[in-house]
This record gives C-alpha cells, structure tokens and sequence, in this order.
C-alpha cells in the first residue's frame, strides 16, 4: 500500500522522491504546482512531520535543511475544512503538524500600479504572493503581551506569517482611514484595504494618550 510506504519511509530525501513519483503517474504538476485541490485521496494517517512558527521543517524529529526539499514539500500541502494541515498526493493524504503558519513570509516590496500601491511578498520556500482581494492581510493581536501577528493568504487556505523584520517594514506603511464611520490603522495594497486595528487600540498599544 501507498499509506506503507510513507510511513516507512526514513528520511526526508525518501519521501521527496515517493511524493515525486505519485505525482508522476499522473501527470500531475508540469508547468506549476501540483492541482492538490482536486485530489481527493484516502486519508493515510499522520506523518512525523511539524512545521515550527519560524518556517523550519522537521521530519521524524530532525530538520530538513535541504531547500529544495522543503520547497517540494510545501508544493503538495492543502489544509483542509477541518482545519488541519495535510501533505496530499493524487494517491493519499497524510497530516501533518504545523506550530502556526505553514509559511513566513520573509521580503516585502512595495511599487505603486495606477497610483495605487501594491504590496508583494517573498515566503521562505520560494512563493510571491501580493496583497489584494484574493490574498487578503489579516492581523491577530496575540499573547499576554499583545504582540501583533500579521498573516498573508498564499493559496487555498494556506497563509504566511510575515516575519518581525518585515512587519515592522509593512506597519510604517499604514495609515489611518475613515472605515464605517470607525478612525482604523489599515494598509492598502491592489485597491484593497486591510484594516489593523482602530485607532484607539493603537494608541493604548503604543502609549498614547
């Protein structure tokens, strides 16, 4: 069985190649990723393998520190409406763990198109995703000490959680807007606004009176 066979397998360049072949027996992937959502197969059991919130990747407990590696795993994740994270071949489904977001994204770039900004961005494992109405920002206010998290949907329901470094790089980019009669800290990007915050949680997070 398929199912055997991923859970045999000891390493993480074994398991490449096993993923490599399923999807080649089915012509699947030539000329952009894999059609992941509309495979529909058996779900297989969990597989020994998390995704930690600073983009590592570890399989039975040690990481994959090979790029390409990782950058094929990624290609083949789908979570579904169940909230879970899989790895999905055309031939089986095996869960996975994931700390927060599968993804981070690591660049930003800003460049304006009609006079409208748009921002775009660069994940850990190679995706280049911009900011607009099919892949909206959402931001969580996180933990004791209200520490902003900022998201990025990359593709199906897989996001990115954009790093320190560019959040702090992305929030000098907001601005306040008049949003249903509510002052809200929001950023835009593609014609699209993304609201942050109102105005008066921002103030209180950063001390103002």
């Amino acid at each position: 069985m398929a199912t055997e066979g991923i859970q045999a397998t000891g390493d993480a360049a074994g398991l490449a190649a096993l993923i490599q072949r399923a999807a080649a027996d089915t012509n699947a992937g030539a000329g952009g990723l894999p059609p992941v959502e509309r495979w529909n197969p058996p779900f297989c059991g969990d597989l020994d393998m998390e995704i930690r919130a600073d983009g590592t990747w570890f399989y039975l407990g040690t990481p994959i520190g090979r790029a390409p590696l990782v950058r094929l795993f990624s290609t083949v994740l789908r979570r579904d409406e169940d909230g879970k994270t899989y790895l999905v071949t055309p031939v089986e489904k095996v869960g996975i763990r994931v700390e927060d977001a599968p993804f981070v994204a690591v660049e930003m770039q800003r460049t304006e198109e009609a006079g409208e900004p748009v921002l775009t961005f660069r994940t850990n494992v190679g995706d280049v995703v911009r900011a607009d109405a099919d892949h909206p920002l959402r931001f969580v206010i996180h933990g004791r000490n209200r520490e902003l998290k900022p998201y990025i949907l990359v593709r199906g329901r897989l996001e990115a959680l954009i790093s320190r470094a560019v959040m702090y790089d992305l929030v000098a980019l907001g601005e306040v807007i008049d949003l249903d009669g509510v002052p809200m800290f929001a950023l835009r990007s593609a014609g699209s606004i993304f609201p942050v915050m109102p105005q008066a949680d921002l103030n209180a997070l950063s001390g103002d009176a």
